[in-house]
């Protein structure tokens, strides 16, 4: 622990604003009013009485709890009484520039007459103050203890003199805004209380369910409890690295209810039934040094449809009572608005909302004056507070219930909120959504009792990919929740792309962020020397010389050395005629024709520029040996530009930090990708204090060293399906393996052990049949789940190393669908920030959150596959092309797409993307001044009209269907005689001669590769068993063989 001190600066500051609202009494300080001086007084301290008002000052001034001191405030002196410890603490803290006096009395335990005489030094002065009538104290504190008793002796002997006042509301109003330092501490504790929630006890409830477990309330909220002070919370449950958990600890115990017993008061205790599979209401709030949070959450398990539209209809509630959480809004206006919403939307359940909305809290978990109800007697909603928003419908009934205990259940939604300038703020977050707090059992019959959660453990949805065309039989209900859920998605949809649509405009409008090409072009400066001393002395036989250590060419021009630097070269070209020969050197300037740098600026107006010199000479040889030097140059220094350009992005890293005074956490008999000279050698993977190293076994030299600040994400791929487990890492800058310029390792280990040869073992000599397969089978999955559990945990070890600045993201192989991100089609499988192809090179990643839109081509019907093209919001970037995804997977990567918040939108046709950036590059604000992206949806929600119009336009009467299933004779021929055809009038003339024509090309077809064949065997040959085709003629067909 650091040595106590107090901050001075926090201390004046705070003083200060005390002490001018109790000097100006106005609006809400009304409770200051003809109030003479101020005194606040504690005792000993108690842990049951966590919210007493003169703590919470204590902690607002000093930034401790100070038990058994006295802080009075006469009119121009304070007064300070504390043990001497805390005096010297106080003494030091002392502001030097403050404008009243400071005087800071000891309190000597076991001297009851030096304590009466300070105390009554602090008495005379209060009187003092002002008239001395009306003192103001914090009445409904009560402490206990020595020091109140001596206290209270020596006030007493003088109570007749003076009124007590409270001035608790006005204490209360001081403290309900909040500094930007305090909103920071209240971030910290929501994100505790989130995490806690949703990492903790959503993870735990899981696994009572799942097992079936028998547990109370009451110990399920003692274990959550316990859980915030254990020494591993950080890791285990995901909480902020900046949080330190010295400073951690709940506002109250976890309360639990479930099993059709409700009490949705913030003064709930978790109970002693047991927890019921049914409708479980979870609330906690979790306190960072001193400054409290809440959240609340309730968990359906396999909700019926009126459930889940009375809990979606509790979100669009609070989505609408946030609206109201402005500046100036009164206190008591917020629950009769959402009264009167709940009337125009939902009147049944009107009788079922909770009595008040919630309230503010700060230091103080609830403040009581302050309170979201139509009888609050507090003003307006300032900025900066911080308001715990609680709502919810209590004793609804639920009549498809299938036990007593699910007949009555309630519904509970509780967030902190910030109120800013532009409104509210939500600060916790978490198990919030549909998909996130609803879990479905499978029926008790099946093998597994499987639970289903929507979302995963980041909260992100995991679409089922359905494994064919034809759809499962489904009732009408059914087919009416499957429309329903496409209107959701085209409105969530519509949603997407207006914002994207509002940012921006709000980006780019006024040049805000300048124009999307900031990074102008200009013609480069060279220089080749810096005097002419410098230039190389075999520039005095006035002849061309080629200088490879500056890079130039120095040509003889009027009998002066003149260098031209090799980059200033365009091309050179030469020609013979006669006996001369002619070096043509043609440089880059401005304005010549349609090249890249035909538009150039320039920065100098009156700068000259030569555009071609002609070297005319008779010494052919040299000429000759001069045009090849030049060229090598010109070649080097374009390979050199280009090394250049692909090294550009490269961020040199800090120095991997290795473990001291143990071996560092290793995983052994790992290959990486890539490697040193492409070598496959099998490696360890250590983990180091603030990165990982990959050591060769044989070059010690040869390692890949990856910084935890330079990991983007961090994959783990398990080997069902797959030949190799795979630990892979995607990074933010790239780094250099040897030579190689690369964005993402990947380290990895065989499944298969080629140790074990399974067909010649010993074994196999004695035993037959299919023993050996089905051994072979099971130590293969044996295998298989031992490396997946080796990989996984190493990966949780490399995440916990880094503090949690990186998260372990597992691939969905179920909700994977094919696709040709480069040359070969492959499988991409979704994972909770990104989109991924890991199993081989060249690597796919693509994350989510740097998309803007996406945009499916070729969709129409009729053809087997389509198109996706990802949209970066950094529109420099080139958009990225997925190809070749099979059309029976388009509503898959629909909702997909849709469950990750991706606007897509989609077309007939492909797009020339390279066309459509450059005009958004070149004036975006003017892009989405017309539109933005919307010239893609256009015409969408026809095309969609017209495919639910299509019908079928074949019928077949009951005559044709009968005669149809009488055609059984298996002899009979699958094609209709001439003279059916005769009959029929399915076909016109134009099919018929089409259809001669197409057997004519097939006729020279095989009459080309029988001519082919004779050549390459020889007329006759009958060794190699080939005859010519046969094709006969028959109505302008070939004829058909029966085999």
């Amino acid at each position: 622990m650091t040595e106590a001190k107090i901050d001075s600066d926090v201390l004046q500051r705070h003083l200060n604003s005390l002490i001018q609202a109790w000097k100006n009494p106005e609006g809400e300080f009304s409770a200051f009013s003809n109030v003479d001086a101020l005194c606040f007084v504690s005792g000993s301290s108690n842990s049951e009485l966590l919210y007493q008002k003169t703590p919470i000052l204590q902690l607002w001034l000093l930034g401790y709890e100070f038990p058994n001191t006295i802080i009075a405030i006469s009119d121009d002196t304070v007064y300070i009484v504390a043990s001497p410890k805390k005096a010297k603490l106080l003494k030091d803290a002392k502001p030097g520039d403050s404008n009243v006096k400071w005087v800071i009395l000891e309190y000597l335990k076991g001297d009851s007459s030096a304590n009466e005489k300070t105390f009554q030094e602090v008495v005379d002065g209060i009187l003092a103050s002002k008239n001395g009538k009306r003192i103001g104290f914090l009445m409904k504190d009560t402490f206990e203890g020595k020091f109140i008793n001596e206290w209270n002796g020596v006030l007493q002997k003088s109570e007749d003199k003076f009124e007590k006042v409270d001035v608790s509301p006005a204490i209360a109003t001081l403290l309900s805004v909040k500094e930007q330092d305090e909103l920071k501490l209240c971030k910290i504790a929501a994100k505790l209380s989130s995490c806690m929630m949703q990492n903790c006890f959503a993870n735990e409830m899981e696994d009572i369910l799942d097992q079936e477990k028998s547990i109370t309330h009451e110990a399920l909220s003692t274990n959550v409890d316990s859980a915030l002070y254990d020494q591993k919370a950080g890791a285990k449950y995901k909480l902020p690295p900046a949080a330190s958990q010295d400073f951690m600890d709940w506002c109250y115990s976890p309360i639990i209810q479930s099993g059709g017993n409700y009490n949705l008061l913030a003064s709930a205790v978790s109970d002693e039934n047991k927890l019921h599979a049914g409708t479980i209401l979870c609330s906690l709030g979790v306190r960072y040094k001193s400054y409290c949070s809440n959240i609340g959450r309730t968990f359906m398990i396999s909700p019926t449809k009126a459930q889940e539209k009375n809990y979606q209809f509790l979100l669009d509630l609070q989505k609408h009572v946030l609206g109201l959480l402005k500046p100036g809004t009164p206190f008591s206006a917020i629950h009769p608005s959402a009264l009167a919403y709940i009337r125009e939307k939902r009147p049944d359940l009107e009788k079922n909302f909770v009595k008040n909305c919630g309230f503010a809290m700060g230091m103080e978990f609830r403040d009581s004056t302050r309170v979201l109800s139509q009888k609050s007697t507090a003003t307006t909603i300032k900025a900066d507070m911080v308001i715990n928003l609680s709502l919810g419908f209590n004793k609804l009934e639920n009549p498809q219930a299938k036990s007593q205990r699910s007949k009555i259940y309630a519904l509970m939604l509780i967030d902190s909120v910030i109120v800013m300038d532009s409104g509210a703020q939500l600060i916790t977050s978490g198990c919030k959504l549909m998909d996130e707090m609803c879990f479905y059992f499978k029926d008790e019959g099946e093998d597994d009792r499987a639970k289903t959660r929507a979302s995963g453990a980041g909260g992100k949805s995991k679409p089922a990919t359905r494994q064919s065309v034809v759809l499962a039989s489904k009732f009408r209900s059914e087919e009416r929740d499957d429309d329903s859920n496409e209107k959701k998605r085209k409105l969530h949809q519509k949603e997407l792309a207006e914002r994207i649509q509002q940012e921006g405009l709000q980006k780019f409008s006024h040049g805000s962020a300048n124009k999307g090409n900031s990074e102008e072009q200009t013609i480069k400066k060279f220089e080749s020397y810096k005097r002419e001393t410098a230039l190389p002395k075999e520039v005095s036989n006035c002849r061309i010389y080629v200088d490879n250590r500056a890079d130039s060419i120095i040509l003889p021009v009027y009998g002066m050395a003149v260098p031209f630097h090799i980059s200033t070269l365009k091309n050179i070209s030469k020609s013979d005629e006669g006996e001369y020969v002619y070096l043509r050197f043609n440089f880059n300037s401005p304005g010549q024709g349609v090249g890249k740098k035909d538009s150039l600026p320039i920065s100098d107006p009156n700068a000259t520029f030569m555009r071609s010199v002609t070297i005319r000479s008779s010494d052919i040889l040299r000429m000759n040996e001069m045009y090849t030097s030049i060229q090598n140059l010109k070649k080097d220094q374009a390979k050199r530009e280009t090394e250049k350009a692909q090294l550009a992005d490269i961020v040199e890293q800090d120095k991997l930090v290795a473990v001291r005074g143990r071996r560092p956490l290793r995983l052994p008999d790992v290959f990486a990708r890539p490697s040193f000279d492409n070598k496959r050698v099998p490696g360890e993977l250590e983990i180091h204090t603030n990165g990982i190293r990959f050591v060769h076994p044989l070059r010690t030299e040869s390692r890949i060293d990856v910084l935890f600040n330079n990991i983007k994400h961090l994959f783990f791929q398990r080997c069902d399906g797959e030949i190799i487990v795979i630990i892979h890492i995607h990074l933010k800058n790239p780094i250099m393996i040897g030579k190689k310029k690369v964005k993402d390792i990947q380290f990895y280990r065989e499944t298969t052990d080629s140790l074990n040869d399974e067909t010649g073992n010993r074994k196999r000599k004695y035993r037959y049949g299919d023993e050996d397969e089905v051994e072979a089978e099971n130590e293969e999955r044996r295998r298989r789940h031992q490396l997946n559990k080796e990989f996984q945990s190493f990966a949780k070890k490399i995440a916990e190393a880094s503090d949690n600045k990186v998260d372990v993201d597992t691939p969905f192989r179920e909700a994977g669908f094919t696709g040709v991100p480069f040359r070969s089609n492959v499988l991409l499988q979704p994972t909770v920030d990104c989109l991924v192809h890991l199993s081989d090179p060249p690597f796919f990643v693509v994350t989510m959150s740097d998309i803007e839109i996406v945009h499916l081509e070729r969709v129409q019907f009729g053809l087997k596959n389509f198109d996706m093209v990802f949209v970066f919001k950094d529109y420099k970037k080139s958009p990225v092309h997925v190809n070749t995804i099979p059309m029976k997977q388009l509503d898959d990567v629909k909702e997909w797409l849709d469950s990750v918040n991706i606007c897509f939108s989609e077309g007939h046709v492909n797009l020339n993307w390279t066309t459509i950036m450059k005009t958004v590059n070149d004036d975006p604000e003017a892009f989405f001044l017309d539109g933005g992206w919307s010239f893609l949806q256009e015409g969408s929600d026809e095309e969609e009209e017209d495919e639910e119009d299509e019908e079928s336009e074949f019928s077949m009467s009951e005559d044709e269907l009968g005669s149809s299933e009488s055609s059984d004779d298996p002899d009979e021929s699958a094609f209709g005689t001439d003279e059916e055809e005769e009959e029929s009038g399915d076909y016109s003339e134009e099919d018929e001669v089409s259809s001669a024509d197409d057997w004519d090309a097939l006729e020279e077809k095989a009459k080309r590769e029988d001519e082919h064949h004779r050549l390459k065997h020889g007329a006759g040959d009958d060794k190699s068993g080939y005859r010519p085709a046969k094709a006969a003629r028959n109505g302008g067909g070939r004829k058909r063989v029966r085999r």
